[in-house]
């Protein structure tokens, strides 16, 4: 009987207290240092008993051990290695990894959206990144103030933990600070490509990581580096090109963000230059321009030399310049999802080109991995960090992702190795970028946010991206440029004095959206500023044929297009201008000169009416500086655009790229029309 009592004893009430006394013991001694915990760990497991009846002896051992092996280095005013900025960042990591527990580690992988964030979360699930996604925003056209005010909040929760690890806040600033209210928003991808201007795009960079950080953020989701292979594919605009020399020329935008790369920089590893720049983020790895028929996040078909020679050339230039992060693509490359791809991700970006930066999932990427997304979670979680993804854009549901994920790293299907890696990477970018040290957002850099300076160097770049098709009908005079003294003009179109189709999706709200949407000048805004103060500027939105017969103008601008979108609602078919945009150029053009001005985030079908109209603009989604298109149209500057992509002549030819055996297009690859400036175009 008293055996048998004593058992109950031992395994109702002693062997807990021992199993908590080591989870406890472990838990605390993470701050001591190493050589501490190699001695002092065994002799208190040895000793377990006696101190769990003798409390004042556990302490006084815990003292004498610190005391005889240095201790803790912060009791005697030293920081510990991870703290300490003039050690290398290799050293600092090591040291902070070796104190995290699991529960730390998995919060470090873990990237919420800030709908869903709150300090006390932060603080309980040790959360390492937060997002914005397409217009999440503090509240509506918040300043710059405001959502400084709310990373501090954010990342003063993170700096409160064990650890004091802070967070890394991403934002989707994919043509300029663009889910930002009143910020400059440069010409989508594709006119940048037409720009052939490296430079122009390593300035944007540089300028779209001043308004990042005069919000707070430090991590931008840019550049897009797709080589789009089929403009029916709803992100093309993203794309500078089908042709993936000039994309690999245009990854110019991550020095610009990051800060250049020091001499003897070794490929693979991350880099960001102080508080000014932000990390960048190339994507979508890898292949994600070529999906079939440019159905967005669908299946690339094409073999190994086709994805190396095409898709994957301008990663190789990412990482040259110090790419801190990759995001890896919703599509698959021959079946496969590129989130479950472990060949192409561990294997070959970070073995075979050494990649020492983050990767990270895209939102909800890991979800639809299985078909119907979410199908089997658990399976998700697993096989995109067994594939390598590091950090995992949730976005919404963390608890569920961490209680998974841990789960899986407690029955052993995923090894503590990868965790480590995963952890080891993510450290390595806060590190390298001085989060350590300047966690909080810096507020003097308010005023960078719509600068001025910005706002000319975006006018720059819309006037370098558009590219002039056609300049008079055969047997007639040039149209352009326009003269800015005429007695009556006409401006005409759905897009002549819309700022929200004029920038296009991934501006205020993540389709993009309609009117004054944001700070900006449209087109019919640009027009009345450059013509003479004699000339009467008469808008009329789609005016009736009888109207422009009437109404004595010298010549008629016409702005027509696409209406905003984004990702999968972008995926079109038949990439036809919507109505009524085809019949107001008919009706204007067939009673006056005209210059149609195409605003669209890719080539659409023109040629039935390209005959009717007397000048044609490719202007692309050219944002928040409508004067950059009239600086060109009344000749200040002159054109000099070239197509980034062949335009078609119809969808029954697609896709059809540069150098394929059926390539008949209505304007090839690299075509534009150019026109002698007043000004020096620099």
């Amino acid at each position: 009987m008293g055996g048998e009592l004593a058992g109950r004893i031992r395994s109702g009430v002693l062997e807990p207290l021992e199993e908590r006394f080591t989870e406890a013991l472990t838990w605390s001694l993470q701050c001591y240092d190493a050589q501490v915990r190699r001695r002092l760990v065994p002799l208190l497991r040895r000793h377990r008993m006696a101190l769990l009846t003798a409390p004042a002896v556990a302490a006084l051992l815990l003292l004498f051990w610190s005391a005889a092996y240095g201790g803790d280095a912060q009791d005697q005013g030293v920081p510990p290695p991870y703290q300490d900025a003039s050690k290398d960042v290799e050293v600092r990591v090591r040291d902070l990894l070796a104190r995290m527990t699991l529960a730390e580690k998995v919060g470090q992988m873990t990237q919420i959206e800030r709908i869903v964030a709150s300090p006390q979360a932060l603080r309980d699930y040790y959360i390492g990144s937060l997002l914005s996604g397409g217009g999440s925003v503090p509240r509506k056209q918040a300043t710059a103030a405001e959502w400084v005010t709310m990373v501090s909040d954010f990342q003063k929760a993170c700096l409160s933990t064990r650890l004091g690890i802070p967070m890394i806040y991403g934002i989707d600033a994919v043509h300029g600070h663009n889910n930002v209210y009143g910020a400059t928003i440069f010409p989508h991808n594709v006119g940048l490509g037409a720009t052939r201007d490296p430079n122009l795009v390593k300035r944007i960079g540089a300028a779209t990581a001043l308004e990042v950080r005069a919000t707070g953020i430090q991590y931008a989701f840019a550049p897009c580096i797709a080589v789009c292979r089929d403009p029916r594919w709803g992100r093309c605009y993203e794309s500078y090109s089908e042709d993936h020399r000039i994309v690999q020329a245009m990854t110019e935008l991550i020095p610009g963000l990051q800060g250049d790369v020091p001499q003897n920089f070794t490929s693979g590893m991350p880099f960001a230059a102080g508080k000014d720049k932000v990390a960048a983020c190339a994507k979508h790895f890898v292949g994600d321009g070529g999906t079939q028929n440019g159905i967005n996040e669908n299946n690339t078909i094409i073999d190994q030399q086709g994805l190396m020679s095409i898709h994957m050339p301008a990663y190789l230039d990412a990482l040259r310049k110090g790419v801190s992060t990759v995001m890896i693509s919703y599509s698959s490359w021959n079946g496969l999802k590129m989130h479950a791809n472990h060949d192409l991700i561990t294997g070959f970006l970070k073995g075979r080109l050494n990649f020492q930066g983050f990767t990270i999932s895209d939102w909800e990427g890991i979800d639809r991995i299985t078909s119907p997304p979410g199908a089997n979670y658990s399976y998700s979680v697993q096989a995109s960090i067994l594939a390598g993804i590091d950090m995992i854009m949730v976005p919404n549901n963390y608890q569920n992702f961490i209680t998974i994920l841990t789960g899986h790293v407690n029955s052993g299907l995923i090894p503590m190795s990868r965790i480590d890696d995963a952890v080891t990477r993510i450290l390595r970018v806060k590190f390298t970028m001085g989060l350590f040290e300047n966690p909080m957002p810096d507020p003097s850099l308010a005023d960078q946010l719509g600068k001025q300076e910005h706002r000319d160097l975006a006018r720059e770049a819309v006037r370098k991206s558009l590219v002039l098709l056609k300049n008079g009908k055969p047997g007639d005079a040039p149209l352009l440029p326009l003269p800015k003294k005429a007695a009556r003009i006409l401006v005409a179109g759905s897009h002549a004095d819309n700022l929200g189709y004029q920038c296009g999706g991934w501006t205020i709200e993540w389709q993009g959206d309609t009117g004054r949407t944001t700070v900006g000048t449209t087109v019919l805004d640009a027009v009345k500023a450059a013509v003479d103060p004699s000339t009467e500027v008469v808008f009329a939105e789609s005016p009736d044929a009888e109207f422009v017969r009437s109404g004595g103008f010298s010549y008629a601008i016409v702005a027509v297009g696409e209406h905003p979108y984004t990702e999968t609602k972008g995926d079109s078919m038949n990439l036809t201008i919507p109505d009524p945009g085809p019949s107001t150029v008919q009706t204007v053009c067939a009673a006056v000169r005209c210059v149609t001005v195409l605003i669209s985030g890719r080539p659409v079908v023109i040629q039935p009416f390209l005959g009717a109209m007397d000048a044609v603009v490719a202007a692309w989604l050219p944002g928040t500086e409508g004067q950059g298109v009239t600086d060109v149209l009344f000749g200040d500057y002159g054109f000099t655009g070239k197509l980034p992509r062949t335009w078609f002549r119809s969808v029954d030819q697609l896709p059809m790229n540069y150098g394929d055996a059926h390539y008949d297009p209505l304007f090839p690859l690299g075509f534009g029309l150019t026109t002698q400036g007043k000004m020096y175009q620099n």
